[in-house]
């Protein structure tokens, strides 16, 4: 990395990275897209005429590039771990889509070896880095809503095409993994690592191999309870709602607001309700910066505030919540086999 560029090659054309990330990238300050890469050179030329970079045909290719300093990874969760650890023994700075892996103990192992090389590996869930976030853990330090009790949340989106990925078991597809981070980051959010999981159930749609919906019970060591909704066959829906002994702060748009969306947090107690006057903020953009600062605090020598125990107590909690919906089916089997006999 240059003094004044960090300069990001792309390793791949996912619609994440051509809607939302290629665009951000190309704005922000302090980063430049070099290079971006697909198995398809006509799809890479294409990417790459668009936002006035070099086109490369295959991953491996880009990595071996001297003139990439990190790489943004938006392909398939099941690709993570092989593409992650391959750039980051490249000496790449990594930017990846969410999840990390769909393994913990993968995950774990990335983390440790970002860490031992000195690079900066950066799980992209963008919706931490809006202001609106931390106006309510403001709220909630101010004793807005009086004494946390619980918290509710939810991420679903309408049903998407058959051939999506996000149907495909093998490369990683499933709401839990695509949509059922967003509620679990966010209680891991307000709620702390402590957390644990009560409960949970994860139903595969009809003619699906992966799950479509799910809900978790989660709860704090002294009884702060946390329940999580998330689903790939619903109306959209991005929200989360945290009750208090004296009111409850509401956060509509909570995960994926556009960047001129101005914020809808209320406010309601006993005594009338009212919403925060909050101004819109870029998430997205946010996230490049936050990853361009984590880069040049690593090489300065200093901790990188890459929110490395919020990644991997994220992948504990993900694991728990798939093992718990995993022995609450097995019981529902034998009562049901109990009832047949």
């Amino acid at each position: 990395m240059s003094d004044a560029v960090l300069r990001v090659g792309v390793l791949g054309c996912a619609g994440i990275a051509r809607r939302r990330m290629l665009p951000a990238m190309t704005a922000a300050p302090g980063i430049e897209v070099v290079a971006v890469a697909s198995r398809d050179a006509a799809k890479a030329a294409e990417t790459a005429r668009t936002y006035g970079c070099r086109p490369v045909t295959g991953y491996a290719e880009l990595l071996a590039l001297d003139e990439v300093d990190a790489v943004y990874v938006p392909l398939p969760a099941a690709l993570h771990e092989r593409w992650v650890a391959a750039a980051l023994r490249a000496g790449k700075h990594v930017l990846a889509e969410k999840p990390l892996t769909t393994d913990r103990a993968r995950t774990a192992e990335l983390l440790t070896l970002a860490g031992g090389l000195g690079l900066v590996l950066m799980e992209n869930v963008m919706f931490v880095h809006h202001g609106q976030h931390e106006a309510v853990r403001k709220a909630l330090a101010e004793g807005a809503i009086g004494e946390l009790r619980a918290m509710h949340a939810a991420f679903a989106i309408p049903r998407l095409q058959d051939a999506d990925i996000r149907y495909d078991a093998d490369l990683g597809g499933g709401a839990l993994w695509d949509v059922g981070v967003y509620p679990v980051r966010a209680a891991l959010h307000f709620l702390g690592p402590e957390l644990r999981v009560a409960g949970a159930v994860l139903t595969e749609g009809e003619g699906r191999r992966v799950d479509t919906s799910g809900a978790a019970v989660l709860h704090t060591p002294d009884g702060v309870t946390a329940q999580l909704t998330f689903g790939l066959d619903h109306p959209y829906v991005a929200t989360y709602e945290l009750w208090g002994t004296d009111g409850r702060l509401t956060v509509e748009r909570a995960f994926t607001p556009p960047a001129d969306f101005r914020p809808q947090v209320r406010l309601r107690r006993a005594d009338g309700e009212k919403e925060l006057p909050l101004p819109p903020d870029d998430q997205v953009a946010n996230t490049v910066a936050a990853f361009v600062r984590a880069v040049r605090d690593a090489q300065g020598g200093g901790e990188a505030p890459d929110g490395r125990a919020a990644v991997l107590r994220q992948a504990e909690l993900l694991h728990e919540i798939r093992e718990a919906a995993r022995l609450a089916a097995s019981d529902l089997g034998v009562r049901r086999e109990d009832r047949e006999r």
